[in-house]
């Protein structure tokens, strides 16, 4: 994990658990700051663009 380079979501308020998202070699690696050495996902760039769109998207309630 220490060959990632790490970066922290923007969204992370002050408490421990943060996003954290590093790109290498051709994949992007997720993971959360509360638990270090938990678990990595490993997904596509594409896949990860259209997980961002989706979450960005505005919701309709109806």
């Amino acid at each position: 994990m220490s060959s990632y380079q790490w970066q922290r979501s923007s969204y992370c308020g002050q408490g421990e658990s943060c996003l954290h998202v590093a790109a290498r070699h051709g994949a992007v690696h997720v993971t959360e700051s509360s638990d270090p050495t938990g678990a990595i996902i490993h997904t596509t760039p594409a896949a990860w663009a259209a997980l961002l769109r989706t979450v960005k998207e505005p919701r309709s309630d109806d």
